[in-house]
């Protein structure tokens, strides 16, 4: 998650803490919208758990995008 809250930091031009603070809102209200199932993937990919399935496929779609 320490990449994430750098790109957001410089690209929104806040700090470190406030990036986290928006990243953690965006990734629980992603998570209460998505089924049981998926938003824990969205948590473990935030957290930057390896959970599998969705998880790993993001993990591959952020390291072709080179986030």
């Amino acid at each position: 998650m320490d990449d994430l809250i750098k790109l957001v930091s410089e690209k929104a031009g806040i700090t470190a803490e406030q990036a986290k603070s928006a990243i953690e809102t965006i990734g629980g209200f992603v998570k209460d919208k998505l089924p049981a199932g998926l938003g824990d993937q969205v948590s473990n990919f935030l957290e930057g758990k390896s959970g599998g399935g969705l998880a790993d496929m993001a993990k591959g779609l952020k390291d072709k995008l080179g986030l």
